[in-house]
């Protein structure tokens, strides 16, 4: 585990639940269901609920399908974070 400080740790946390707001907003926009996204990125809905609700960080790998999935350029997954 990483020794980070309690205020380090926060924003890692903050950082985690602002990525998995993006990918919900992102989600919802392209009218995808949790199952519908994981489908088309080769992962589990259960992955990315816990990755939409800030639980689960995520690889670079996964981000570019992700921005893939929602036709978008991985700027504009960023854009707003």
């Amino acid at each position: 585990m990483d020794n980070l400080t309690k205020e380090e740790l926060q924003e890692k946390e903050n950082n985690l639940k602002a990525f998995g707001l993006r990918i919900r907003e992102l989600r919802k926009r392209a009218n995808l269901t949790q199952l519908e996204l994981a489908e088309k990125v080769g992962l589990s809905n259960n992955f990315i609920g816990m990755v939409e609700r800030g639980e689960r960080n995520t690889s670079v790998d996964k981000i570019f399908k992700l921005a893939k999935a929602f036709d978008i350029k991985l700027a504009q997954f960023f854009e707003t974070l």
